[in-house]
């Protein structure tokens, strides 16, 4: 700890600003806080650690807002508070300051816990991604559809990087060379004992305008430069509808892959010189799903051209360093690309994926696949078509699922004809979350409450939330953990006031569903459910009913005209409830607008009940219903993903479990038919005949009768009610209002809850880095 930060912060406001804390803005404030803390680390941060380094490359890390975790970490949070209480100022100034929203979901979240646990464990675990000028955009509703506007997340400045202007690499592609410029950001572990570094590449111009040869042409010809540089760090995932989005896409992978490399290479080298026999014995390389995947032939490329080694050795050195984390069990979300577009983009990379399939086809062999047709489903080139898993699995050591049912999926289908040759390859890591974030932090009043009961030893091993089971059974203990609950309701009620305007009533149920807006996560079903309660009401047939406010969180991708269309669809019934006097004190939905990290800080401590409903096969892991359950929430949902794991160390008897299993819609599959469900249960028609029959209104978009056939009647892409919303409808339903009806005994319901918070220690991402440094970095 520094016994000078609060010096430190004064001290920068006058040299920097020329004011006093008293005179300070918010973000003279921010800046100076976060210097004052910078300045503490000193020399513990730096890349050139000694021992084996880890580089995880990842498109995407969701950091966001760095200060209070950072102080946390660092053990100056109660200095902070101490010098905002000494100057009469709010410990929450900085609610303001913009997420760093560098990703878009579960990924990059993940890829921000997995930074904080090696730091805090003391294992070099280094970031690598790209510094995107604008983060994944900021979400408005007009009339209840999405608006997007950029997300400038560095428009308060970006106190906690640093430029390595003298690091920089050049990237080259077909037509076009740029520099990437490294921006430092330190990971700092509890206890401030290791610092890593998060190192975001920024692409620039290599040419730089030289005013003294000014002429209209040249500078045209600058300026276009300049634009075409800066678009490949501009934008996180853009838009890849077109071929343009597409090389785009491509090309910002490359980017951050090649200068991760190379900077690799030029550090190995400074160490090692021209010897690369030790380089996977100093760098594990972990592959943050398929983006970085062009990292492998890359490898290779700048082994063999500018090292001038052998392709069998670079191979068989990008085979002990490299390994692969896959996210999904989907096919169309397995990244492919055109050939063509490929060698039109990095023509210099196609030839080392030729010859790593030629390595490849030789090898099968020695497996007996003999023949064209038992060599196809291994191709990593087929039908002008590269297909990046399967460039990570045959050039790497290991490649790992994200919870165990997943990984089964993936051994015994979605990749069965890879486990068959490499079994030894597969593993199961279960993702995990930080519980300094995610507890500690987010919620400070139960993070007190558990270190009261069972000391503060849970920080670093989360394994001993157990210890609190001893007091399952003490109603004093319970009451007082549900008070906790009620203010943390009452904390986010007055957060979305402030924030939206809607009023909602802590001593409703919440139930919560916060996600990226996907049709497998099946915000849709929770909303026919919701539709389903409300006729309930109306007509009488549910009767007794505790008052639930029903919260949604969620961005639908700009080009995804269905999840727009289901945002909409939401929101229309949110209205329709608000305009009848006779519900309201029964029911409530409301959707919150720009869901990000600091949004779930506040949602997640204040859940009752936590949806996670995506249908059984097709959500790899979620973190976030292990964060709903360290906090206290019971999970409603299906039997995927890690609700499997949830549901096994907390047991069922404590979570709200329904719907069809992933062997049930593999025995069904080939003959099921929602239009016979849709027929035969009239509760099911009333639902879905609202899309068309003038309920509610789309604006004249038509994305209403859109989502209408595609449960009913499929489109050319796929079969009707894809997801199987239909199938679980029911017992979705039927399971709802047991949750709600069981809510009555609140002590029964929050010792549940209890039990919920006690069994999460498995899901701290200390435990999954802990196995994935055993494991598979060595």
């Amino acid at each position: 700890m520094d016994s000078n930060f609060k010096a430190n912060v004064n001290a920068v406001l006058d040299l920097d600003y020329g004011v006093s804390i008293k005179e300070a803005n918010t973000i003279q404030l921010y800046n100076a806080v976060s210097k004052a803390a910078m300045k503490s680390l000193g020399k513990n941060w730096s890349l050139e650690a000694n021992g084996k380094k880890v580089c995880y490359l990842s498109a995407e890390f969701l950091i966001g807002r760095m200060i209070y975790n950072n102080l946390y970490n660092m053990g100056l949070l109660n200095q902070f508070f101490e010098l905002m209480s000494e100057n009469n100022l709010d410990i929450r100034i900085f609610e303001d300051i913009e997420d760093a929203a560098l990703g878009n979901g579960g990924l990059g979240r993940l890829a921000a816990c997995f930074l904080d646990s090696g730091a805090t464990l003391g294992i070099t675990l280094n970031g690598y991604g790209i510094r995107y000028k604008y983060g994944l955009f900021k979400q408005y509703f007009e009339n209840g559809f999405q608006m997007e506007m950029p997300d400038d997340w560095q428009r308060f400045g970006d106190p906690w990087s640093v430029r390595k202007e003298e690091e920089k690499v050049r990237i080259d592609f077909k037509n076009q060379s740029v520099y990437a410029v490294p921006y430092d950001t330190p990971v700092i572990g509890y206890g401030d004992k290791k610092v890593n570094t998060l190192r975001l590449w920024q692409a620039e111009p290599i040419e730089s305008f030289d005013f003294e040869l000014f002429n209209e042409q040249k500078y045209d010809k600058a300026s276009k430069n300049r634009n075409e540089a800066e678009a490949i760090s501009s934008l996180l995932y853009p838009n890849d509808s077109t071929n343009q989005g597409k090389k785009l896409r491509l090309k910002q992978e490359y980017f951050f892959s090649s200068a991760t490399l190379q900077d690799m290479k030029r550090k190995y080298k400074k160490k090692y010189g021209d010897d690369f026999n030790r380089f996977s014995a100093e760098y594990a390389i972990q592959l943050n799903d398929t983006h970085p995947v062009i990292a492998i032939p890359e490898f290779i490329r700048l082994m063999m051209e500018e090292e001038g080694i052998s392709f069998a050795k670079a191979l068989r050195i990008a085979k002990e360093t490299f390994a692969y984390t896959n996210h999904t069990v989907m096919s169309e979300a397995l990244e492919k690309w055109n050939a063509t577009l490929f060698k039109a983009v990095v023509p210099q990379v196609y030839k080392y994926i030729t010859m790593i399939q030629k390595a490849l086809v030789k090898e099968l062999k020695t497996f007996g696949k003999v023949t064209t047709e038992e060599q196809k489903p291994y191709l990593i080139i087929d039908n002008n078509t590269i297909h990046m898993a399967k460039l990570a699995i045959y050039a790497s050591h290991s490649t790992n699922g994200v919870a165990q049912l997943h990984t089964d999926i993936l051994k015994k289908d979605a990749l069965k004809e890879w486990y068959e040759i490499y079994p030894e390859r597969f593993n199961n890591k279960t993702n995990g979350i930080t519980q300094r974030r995610w507890l500690a932090l987010a919620n400070m009043e139960l993070s007190g409450f558990i270190t009261d009961k069972i000391g503060s030893s849970w920080v670093t091993n989360l394994d001993h939330l157990k210890e609190l089971e001893k007091f399952a059974n003490d109603k004093i203990v319970i009451k007082q953990f549900g008070d906790i609950k009620r203010i943390k309701k009452r904390q986010l009620a007055d957060y979305i006031y402030k924030k939206e305007g809607i009023r909602i009533d802590p001593d409703f149920i919440f139930d919560i569903q916060v996600k990226r807006l996907h049709e497998y996560k099946r915000q849709l079903l929770n909303a026919f459910s919701i539709l389903d309660i409300y006729y309930g009401l109306k007509e009488g047939r549910i009767t007794e009913f505790n008052p639930t406010v029903f919260l949604f969180g969620a961005k639908a991708a700009p080009g995804y005209y269905r999840a727009k269309g289901i945002i909409k669809y939401i929101n229309e019934i949110a209205k329709m409830i608000d305009d009848d006097a006779s519900v309201k004190d029964k029911l409530k939905v409301v959707f919150v607008s720009n869901y990000n990290v600091s949004y779930a800080e506040k949602l997640t401590p204040a859940a009752d009940i936590s949806e996670q409903i995506s249908t059984a096969g097709t959500e790899a892991s979620g973190t976030g219903n292990m964060k709903f359950m360290l906090n206290g929430a019971v999970t409603l949902g299906t039997y995927d993903g890690a609700n499997v794991e949830i549901v096994d160390q907390a047991g069922e008897e404590n979570n709200y479990i329904f719907g069809a299993r992933v062997e049930d819609i593999e025995a069904i599959k080939n003959d099921y038919d929602p239009m016979k469900l849709y027929k035969q249960h009239p509760r099911i028609k009333k639902v879905l005949d609202t899309l068309i029959d003038g309920t509610f209104d789309d604006g004249g978009t038509g994305m209403f009768q859109e989502l209408y056939e595609s449960i009913l009647t499929g489109a050319s892409w796929h079969k009707p009610d894809h997801y199987y919303l239909l199938l679980d409808f029911l017992p979705y339903c039927e399971t709802k209002l047991r949750v709600n009806a069981d809510y009555s005994d609140t002590f029964t319901f929050r010792r549940k809850c209890f039990l919920n918070t006690a069994n999460a220690g498995k899901f701290s991402s200390d435990r999954t880095i802990r196995d994935y440094a055993n494991e598979i970095w060595n």
